[in-house]
């Protein structure tokens, strides 16, 4: 097809398929980012609070899977790639700094950091792989779509709260749509969906990190509580009770997981389609763990207080209803079948929802709780015939 020679950046067949310390110590800036949009959410649990925290998770979410796309494609032990990886994440750092403010005065810190990282990965990316168009056009196609992109966000840095939200949703939907559809530019045509372009080892152990990452903000949160508690028994009881839905999460994730996404089941070489398929599932999930959080630092401040209102309620029980979500579509992703135990999960919290918004707090905490651990207890006695079809055969 072509004798264009391969970049020099590129990662190379046969290189250690697994993530550098590097790539680790990156992901570390998405626990403070973490905590800054849970905290966020806790001040403002409206829908638009909730929508606002939706479109910033959303950005930060797509400079990380940029990143690990990044390090997966070209040579992560190159000093221009680590350099490149510690300059988005210095970015990703003023990201989260602006998140609490992002739809206030800051906006405008949000949208430079935000941009400001592509620039900086483009201009690396894209002069070094002028040697091989094919590749090249890559991330030429990339940058193309952060330029139609553009518009909609700085805008938004000028108008009010309300069209803020409204250009800033529509900016983050076509930035991460765009990739649903290869990127198609001009003259370039698009990345075909059936290429392979990623490592399947990997990808799969870059999203096994970053929701331990999520974990991580869950489990500060539970402690910060249980340190800013005076030991007073409702809030030292509402911590353990965080802490045990930490532990939860972690389980019923790697139960699953390890067996969808451990090396000796991935592809050695990932395809685009199920690489963002599997990317779009985790953001689901880490929008529920980051929902956990919110609702773990409302009911440490009044875990046996009066009857919750509607939104506190609803952001407690939220954040399990998401993260069984996400792990349905994952399954659906990876196998075409879904976990019925997980689905039933997300039905039973639905049902009961206006039962237990009536009692306190730490209550409903623990009954949401009380579903995860009955939905890991049956998918470990019974780790087959658990499977449901979401697929049509193909012939």
């Amino acid at each position: 097809m072509t004798s264009s020679p391969l970049p020099r950046i590129l990662r190379r067949r046969g290189e250690p398929e697994y993530p550098t310390f590097l790539e680790l110590f990156f992901d570390l800036v998405y626990i403070f980012l973490f905590s800054r949009l849970a905290a966020g959410l806790a001040n403002d649990l409206s829908v638009r609070g909730a929508a606002q925290t939706a479109v910033l998770l959303m950005a930060a979410w797509w400079v990380w899977v940029l990143t690990a796309w990044l390090t997966d494609l070209f040579n992560p032990r190159l000093p221009i790639i680590q350099i490149t990886v510690l300059l988005v994440m210095f970015g990703t750092l003023l990201m989260a700094i602006a998140t609490p403010y992002a739809f206030g005065e800051y906006g405008w810190l949000f949208v430079a950091a935000y941009f400001g990282i592509h620039l900086v990965r483009d201009a690396v990316l894209i002069p070094g792989t002028r040697v091989n168009p094919l590749i090249q056009a890559r991330s030429i196609r990339v940058f193309f779509w952060f330029g139609v992109t553009a518009a909609p966000w700085v805008a938004g840095v000028f108008v009010d709260e309300t069209g803020r939200l409204a250009l800033w949703s529509l900016a983050v939907a076509v930035d991460l749509g765009s990739a649903r559809v290869g990127w198609p530019t001009p003259r370039l045509g698009r990345t075909e969906l059936g290429s392979q372009i990623f490592i399947g080892v990997h990808l799969a152990e870059r999203h096994r990190e970053i929701f331990i990452i999520s974990l991580g903000e869950l489990v500060l949160s539970a402690g910060l509580g249980l340190a800013g508690s005076e030991f007073q028994a409702g809030r030292v009881a509402a911590s353990a009770v965080a802490f045990a839905s930490a532990v939860l999460l972690f389980q019923l994730y790697f139960q699953r997981v390890r067996r969808l996404l451990a090396p000796p089941t991935v592809a050695s070489v990932e395809r685009v389609r199920p690489g963002t398929s599997t990317s779009y599932s985790h953001l689901v999930m880490v929008a529920g763990v980051v929902a956990v959080s919110t609702g773990i630092s409302l009911v440490i401040h009044r875990p046996l207080g009066d009857a919750p209102t509607v939104p506190v309620a609803t952001v407690i029980l939220a954040g399990p209803v998401l993260f069984l979500l996400g792990g349905c579509l994952l399954d659906a992703v990876v196998t075409g079948r879904i976990l019925w135990s997980r689905a039933l999960g997300v039905v039973v919290l639905c049902v009961l929802a206006p039962a237990i918004a009536q009692l306190p707090p730490l209550a409903v905490l623990m009954v949401a709780n009380l579903v995860l651990l009955l939905i890991l207890v049956g998918e470990t006695l019974a780790p087959h015939s658990r499977l449901v079809r979401v697929t049509a055969p193909t012939g």
